[in-house]
């Protein structure tokens, strides 16, 4: 008789909070209480879903993440239980399966996910789900990403045993301004009705009818109207909710996906751009629990459109004179003037708007630049406005913590500058990504059009572009590498999604070669190739960055500063948790 363990392994487990678990015959160590899907998926036993979310409430509506169940049998009054030579007692396998979704694992269970009854299961899910689904696959918007298509794929039958009449609901129903409804692709999962309920709190979206004619809908007087309802098309695993903006627009096997953070304000949601040929074609959120969860405002997910406007500015442009038009010129030409003009102005008269769009190694190059021209007038743009108390921050500037630390500025010098421009104090301007005539920046065109010098990189064409003396062309935050620090104190990356259009450069690379025309003589200034090199100069120069580099920021961030705000959805999340 082969012995058992001195410490079995129930024991071993229990002693870190953990139960031991057979996943299609290998034992694994789970905490307890964790979800049977969720431990399955964590060692690539896959289990499909419909309708759960690990974000959301269970419901356990899909049946689709049927298993194969096993525990250790039941004893008679008396009797001692038997281990085999590893510790496990043996498992009694239970003649029907259990949902994954609901359950939890407990100790010495045993979970098949690749049985014939676990197959049989599903495949009989799939087939209720077909019964009355339209086939029309291959003009479905979610083509590419449906759970469906794919899991009829892995069970489906080939035959249909239901001859009933397919029930007819309702077709492309506008249900919010930015959401389009599809009932007949519609699975029942609840995903939207729990995340607008949950999450956002707001009851609009429900099941009515009964029975087979059972859809979802918003409540009678409610649309779909929230500021995240385009969350519940990322939910949806199938094709009944359709992005307006996205729909039929393109393929998705034809996409490019880029992680990356949004710029929209101080939050900096992480995003996955979606790309094709140098053109966006969609913004998603992308998971991290620390920042924005899996989800994002619709208002920031939408605003792209910029990036491929036809208000880009593609090349550099110049003004032979204050009347004359501007026209395209050479970035050869362009460095030249600017250079040639920078010489000439004086460092008391000239002042530098830089932006809390910029990046920190962007930032960095304007400060290296500010010291070697003399200019001590500088500072930024502040941005604030009306947070929602979810994922949109009051700093509308995504990157006013790396301004702070960097040119250790927060906006508040803005109005001598603008008060130097109006008496004449100071005559030259450097505009760094900002148009200096918004309500934000306060700068008339009258303030504009009395300096001798006004000097804009901007990626698009706006009121101050058409009144500057040279224009060299930047970059959006699709277009560039570069670090972003949030309201929380998080150091998070962007990551270039398409080149630049025409021939506009990263900021960064223009104030290197500024500053080189210029004679600058610090090597580790004009000497660096990458922003991730110009991000290895400033983690040897400031104290919360020591130590990073590029690679252990890594796409989900790192906090480097205590800056004492807080996320509110976060917040609410951790504490339902």
């Amino acid at each position: 008789m082969s012995s058992i363990p001195a410490i079995l392994p129930k024991d071993a487990a229990a002693a870190e909070g953990k139960v031991n678990v057979q996943i299609n015959g290998t034992w694994y160590r789970f905490p307890k209480g964790t979800r049977i899907v969720d431990a399955c998926n964590s060692v690539g036993a896959h289990v499909p879903t419909f309708c759960y979310h690990p974000k959301l409430s269970i419901v356990g509506s899909c049946r689709m993440c049927l298993v194969e169940q096993g525990m250790p049998p039941r004893l008679a009054p008396g009797a001692a239980p038997t281990y085999d030579e590893n510790g496990y007692q043996p498992i009694s396998w239970m003649p029907r399966a259990i949902i994954a979704c609901a359950n939890t694992v407990g100790e010495n269970m045993g979970i098949r996910t690749n049985s014939k009854m676990t197959e049989e299961a599903r495949k009989g899910v799939l087939e209720f789900l077909l019964t009355n689904h339209p086939l029309d696959c291959p003009i479905c918007d979610q083509a590419g990403e449906c759970k469906l298509q794919e899991y009829t794929a892995d069970y489906g039958r080939g035959t249909h045993r239901f001859t009933e009449a397919k029930t007819k609901k309702g077709k492309n129903l506008p249900i919010g301004p930015r959401v389009n409804l599809d009932q007949e692709r519609c699975v029942l999962c609840r995903r939207c009705v729990r995340f607008m309920k949950e999450i956002v709190g707001e009851d609009v979206l429900g099941v009515v009818n009964r029975g087979t004619h059972n859809a979802i809908s918003c409540y009678p007087g409610t649309s779909l109207d929230s500021n995240y309802s385009m969350n519940t098309v990322d939910l949806c695993p199938v094709g009944a909710l359709t992005s307006k903006d996205f729909r039929f627009q393109m393929r998705v096997w034809f996409l490019k996906s880029t992680p990356t953070i949004d710029v929209n304000c101080g939050t900096g949601t992480n995003i996955n751009i979606w790309t094709r040929e140098s053109k966006v074609y969609r913004i998603t959120p992308r998971q991290n629990d620390e920042v924005n969860s899996c989800w994002m405002p619709d208002s920031h997910r939408l605003n792209y459109k910029y990036i491929n406007a036809p208000e880009r500015i593609l090349s550099p442009l110049v003004k032979t004179d204050a009347k004359a038009p501007q026209r395209p010129t050479t970035w050869d030409s362009a460095l030249n003037l600017v250079v040639e003009q920078l010489h000439k102005c004086a460092p008391t008269e000239t002042a530098i708007v830089a932006s809390a769009r910029m990046t920190n190694e962007e930032l960095y190059m304007v400060r290296a630049l500010a010291r070697q021209l003399g200019i001590t007038k500088l500072d930024i743009v502040s941005r604030k406005g009306a947070g929602d108390n979810m994922l949109v921050s009051e700093d509308r500037n995504p990157n006013t913590n790396g301004v702070k630390m960097i040119l250790g500025k927060t906006g508040t010098g803005l109005n001598a500058i603008r008060r130097g421009v109006r008496n004449g104090t100071i005559r030259f301007v450097i505009a760094l990504g900002e148009d200096l005539t918004t309500p934000e920046a306060g700068f008339t065109k009258e303030d504009l059009e009395g300096l001798d010098y006004l000097l804009t990189i901007h990626h698009s064409e706006n009121e101050t572009t058409r009144m500057s003396d040279v224009v060299l062309p930047g970059v959006t935050f699709a277009e560039k590498y570069g670090t972003m620090i949030n309201v929380a104190g998080r150091i998070q990356r962007l990551n270039k999604a398409i080149e630049p259009m025409g021939e506009a450069h990263s900021d960064w690379v223009i104030f290197r070669d500024v500053s080189e025309r210029l004679g600058c003589d610090c090597v580790k200034v004009i000497a660096c190739p990458t922003p991730m090199m110009v991000l290895e100069e400033m983690a040897q120069e400031f104290e919360p960055m020591k130590g990073l580099t590029w690679g252990n920021i890594g796409n989900e961030g790192k906090v480097i500063l205590n800056t004492g705000v807080t996320i509110p959805l976060i917040e609410r999340t951790k504490a339902k948790n």
